[in-house]
């Protein structure tokens, strides 16, 4: 039976269109081969904490938790305490450490769950289902030595090893406001790996997630920052995991992985180009058996993937088929949920990654750390939410359009009641306040 979904236009219009059967993917229960693919997650706040612009974060434990679990049981691993968490965007480095502690135990408790263990590899340990941001944001300092940056980074580096979590050394506002030459990028770097005990993934983050960041290893030109990048690799590929390229550039991130060693995984970070990154251009091979070549193609390591988990678990299993096509089929589809998700201004695709959270039931009010789930429009998240219904992003579509048109009715527009089972009518938001949209738990 079709279900109705009220949507809300740029012009202040409402328009209803009818939802069919959407796709329905199926977990994995083997796993995941052709792809090491990581879905950046986001944490959910309290709904009745002060998680206001500035006041530290209060986390839903339970509630944050259970959505990397969910992740978990489509074969994919987590990155956690990265820019998706809202790093540097209302997470503060307590809450961090907490963070980054908390979900370690929870993978190590998952490795224990039979059902989740059958879908990673045999002798898997924490850091195959987390990874997690290293940086120096615990300082507070506007300007820091270099000498200081090293200490900042091992120091967030040595707690994150300690918890089994794999790290990824994140882009440093501090090292991008002090550092002058590539050489100075590069001597840091060398100081910081050489205290790693375990390989550790490098984040080169674009200006378009934090402008704060221009000019990353020591120049504005993409290709020749590039080359300190590579600099940094080639002195111990030993010391490095993978390279998450987030610029937002495809055409960079393939002259990247070409030049990788075969040792080193580049771990797409582009939100807007991943389907044809990780499929590979003209290289797939219908061969279960046989497999690319490194350099051909990009694992991942997404936010956009915190929204489509479905989909990305799903054309991995079809590569692992031998299916490329069906693969691309599935990931292009995600692909346009994620170009609008992360569309300007990049740095508050959060706020969509929190609101489908919230339609698929995941969290009980639409709230974000520091308030910033008040980033993007209605009518943005109108489109959001119509995307995600014919990208099957929508777990329960039902309770996701019972949620959506409570809001709506909550901003004052006349929806009409919604009927049946999972579905939220007026009354469940008549006492709710409007900065929390909150609707109580799950139907």
């Amino acid at each position: 039976m079709a279900l109705p979904l009220t949507l809300l236009d740029e012009d202040g219009s409402l328009r209803t269109i009818e939802l069919g059967d959407a796709a329905a993917f199926a977990p994995p229960t083997t796993p995941l081969r052709s792809r090491v693919v990581f879905a950046a997650v986001h944490v959910v706040p309290e709904a009745h904490g002060d998680n206001t612009p500035g006041a530290p974060a209060e986390i839903d434990w339970e509630a944050t938790l259970a959505f990397r679990r969910t992740m978990w049981s489509r074969g994919l691993g987590v990155a956690d305490a990265m820019d998706t968490a809202q790093r540097n965007m209302g997470l503060d480095p307590a809450a961090t450490r907490e963070l980054i502690s908390r979900t370690a135990d929870a993978a190590r408790a998952a490795l224990a769950d039979p059902q989740i263990a059958a879908v990673f590899p045999a002798g898997a340990q924490v850091r195959d289902l987390v990874v997690a941001g290293v940086s120096t944001d615990q300082r507070s300092e506007h300007a820091l030595s270099l000498d200081e940056i090293v200490e900042a980074y091992v120091e967030q580096l040595q707690a994150t090893e300690a918890t089994g979590a794999g790290a990824v050394l994140m882009a440093s506002r501090h090292l991008a406001r002090v550092a002058t030459t590539a050489a100075e990028y590069e001597d840091v770097y060398r100081r910081v790996l050489e205290a790693a005990t375990q390989p550790v993934v490098l984040h080169w983050l674009g200006t378009a997630f934090d402008p704060q960041l221009e000019g990353y290893f020591g120049s504005d030109d993409t290709t020749a920052a590039a080359r300190t990048l590579l600099r940094i690799i080639e002195a111990d590929p030993s010391k490095i995991r993978g390279v998450k390229m987030s610029l937002l550039d495809a055409e960079a991130e393939i002259a990247v992985r070409e030049q990788l060693p075969d040792s080193v995984r580049m771990l797409t970070g582009d939100d807007f180009h991943f389907s044809h990154l990780i499929v590979g251009d003209g290289t797939a091979t219908t061969d279960p058996s046989a497999e690319q070549a490194p350099g051909e193609y990009s694992d991942a390591l997404l936010g956009a993937f915190s929204v489509t988990a479905p989909a990305a678990s799903a054309a991995v299993q079809a590569l692992d088929a031998g299916d490329p096509g069906e693969a691309r089929r599935i990931l292009d589809a995600a692909e346009e949920l994620g170009r609008h998700v992360f569309s300007e201004p990049t740095f508050h695709y959060k706020a969509g990654v929190a609101f489908l959270a919230w339609l698929n039931g995941h969290q009980r009010a639409f709230t974000m750390v520091g308030g910033m789930h008040s980033a993007r429009s209605l009518p943005h998240l109108s489109r959001t939410i119509e995307l995600a219904a014919t990208t099957g992003s929508l777990e329960d579509p039902a309770l996701a359009v019972g949620r959506w048109h409570a809001m709506l009715r909550l901003a004052g527009y006349d929806v009409g009641s919604d009927d049946g089972a999972g579905r939220l009518g007026a009354a469940d938001v008549v006492d709710v306040p409007a900065s929390a949209f909150a609707t109580g738990a799950r139907p």
